[in-house]
């Protein structure tokens, strides 16, 4: 058959028009995330299919500070205004003992209800540190009253053991209990000694190097160390004749403040002026020393709780901080009171507890990790 050349053209087009009409009509493939069931990993997709920005997270840092989600519970406890607490230990009872040193009481708080009690000390005490002794009293070095002074936690009965009258103004500072149930104790103008509280028997040392006795301890074999804050070293003390031998950390002038042996009876030490935390070996000698995270640490209170893990007290940073020995990192958990001054740590199993002077409160982090 013959077909003229408009008919032709005419059927071109309507095939043309077909052809471009299928095209419009077909869907689009549907866009979707891989499949992770094949061990690959899902790339998230925005509402508009296309994969958002990955998250990306930080290298592992020698110190960091938790973020609300690793953060221990912190809390504190208000004490009475003006009472400026020092030092604090926790009590056998589950409370906790503080030496109020400006208004010259021994306090004793309830964490679970908030409820306080306080000891007048007597006329002029300015008590220092406060530890529990093996009676399961506290035991406090009082600079004003410059006596060792014990309180029956039972009938709250004040006990003094005052130093000898030429021993004056010793300014006293911190004691330690050794292996025989000898109370040893510093006062930062030149002495340390001893008490024999079974006989009340008391002996007062003239300190090597003179000015600087502060923080004292015990290891758990028993032996006796204290730091010299203004003589910048720390001294081992022979239970048996009374004498202290001088041991000089690596860094002078560091200015160690106070000492806390961990269970393997290493000695730890807060050097406040150099910002530091050392540790030294009785067994070999050795020392080790780290500076604290931060611009201008200052290094004052330091303690070894249960796990080994060491705490100390950051004026520069109004921060507690962690040092774990075995990973040689920090943590840093901010103080939530400004200018707190935390001048002594101490614990029980799962909590650390600080004396904030600086805030008229004691806090206490609560770490849940117990033995």
């Amino acid at each position: 058959m013959h077909h003229t050349p408009l008919r032709c053209c005419s059927l071109l087009v309507i095939l043309l028009l077909l052809f471009l009409t299928s095209c419009v009509s077909q869907p689009a493939p549907p866009v979707t995330a891989p499949d992770a069931s094949a061990g690959e990993t899902a790339i998230p997709l925005t509402s508009a299919g296309v994969p958002s920005e990955p998250e990306t997270s930080s290298p592992a840092a020698e110190s960091a500070t938790p973020t609300s989600a690793t953060l221990p519970a912190v809390q504190e406890y208000a004490v009475p205004p003006g009472t400026h607490p020092h030092d604090v230990a926790p009590a056998t009872d589950g409370g906790v003992w503080y030496t109020a040193q400006a208004s010259g009481k021994l306090g004793w708080l309830d964490p679970t209800t908030g409820e306080i009690r306080e000891t007048e000390l007597g006329s002029g005490a300015r008590p220092h540190g406060v530890i529990v002794g093996p009676d399961g009293a506290p035991w406090i070095t009082d600079g004003g009253l410059n006596a060792i002074v014990r309180v029956d936690p039972a009938t709250n009965e004040v006990q003094r053991f005052d130093l000898p009258p030429d021993r004056p103004n010793a300014n006293l500072n911190t004691a330690a209990f050794d292996g025989n149930g000898i109370l040893w104790f510093t006062g930062q103008n030149g002495i340390y000694g001893r008490l024999d509280p079974a006989i009340g028997e008391m002996q007062v040392y003239d300190a090597p190097q003179g000015r600087g006795p502060y923080g004292i301890d015990a290891t758990p074999a028993g032996q006796i160390f204290y730091a010299s804050l203004a003589g910048s070293h720390i001294a081992q003390i022979d239970l048996g004749t009374g004498e202290a031998t001088v041991i000089q950390p690596p860094t002078s002038s560091q200015g160690a403040r106070r000492v806390w042996a961990d269970s393997q009876g290493h000695i730890w030490v807060s050097e406040w002026d150099a910002g530091q935390v050392g540790v030294y070996d009785p067994a070999s000698g050795e020392w080790r020393e780290w500076p604290l995270p931060g611009d201008r640490p200052q290094a004052y209170a330091v303690y070894v709780d249960e796990q080994d893990i060491v705490w100390l007290s950051d004026f520069g940073a109004n921060a507690l901080v962690s040092f774990d020995p075995t990973t040689e990192t920090f943590t840093t958990y901010p103080l939530p009171s400004s200018s707190a001054s935390v001048r002594q740590i101490l614990g029980r199993p799962g909590e650390i507890w600080g004396a904030e002077s600086g805030a008229d409160k004691l806090i206490v982090i609560r770490t849940g990790v117990t033995d």
